[in-house]
């Protein structure tokens, strides 16, 4: 938690002194790049949608992980899911999902091998039938692609 405080308060000093703490990609108009980083725990690459109008990147459920492939099985059931928190309801504080109601979203864990806790990667679902994957406890998110 403090690691997070840390970062994110990193990168604000970064941005009031003009810097950049993101790479960018020149193809894309200077955005930020969307290439898989290796570093962050072996998921797939993805490809930004720019019909989303800047929303989240994309990726296939066949590149995802076979954990949160097994995971949407389990949603797609019903369950039964390995988890308490499982299903519980996302309140979408980071605000990077698109905004709707509270109660909109749902959040299901992804188990991450040789972790001793829930670890960090997580199915989000929404009502209307949206699906998001991320690897980083809520600070990037993924349109799964169906």
């Amino acid at each position: 938690m403090l690691l997070r405080f840390v970062s994110r308060m990193l990168l604000c000093v970064l941005f009031l002194t003009g810097c950049s703490a993101t790479d960018h990609d020149p193809s894309r108009g200077g955005g930020p790049a969307t290439d898989h980083d290796p570093s962050r725990g072996g998921g797939p690459a993805t490809d930004h949608d720019p019909s989303r109008g800047g929303g989240p990147a994309t990726v296939q459920e066949s590149k995802l992980p076979a954990e949160a492939r097994q995971t949407l099985e389990l949603i797609d059931r019903g369950g039964p899911f390995p988890y308490a928190k499982d299903g519980s309801v996302f309140g979408n504080f980071e605000r990077l999902l698109p905004a709707h109601q509270r109660g909109y979203y749902h959040e299901y864990t992804v188990p991450t091998p040789g972790s001793r806790d829930r670890g960090a990667r997580r199915i989000v679902t929404g009502q209307g039938g949206e699906i998001y994957y991320t690897d980083d406890h809520y600070d990037s998110f993924r349109a799964v692609l169906r």
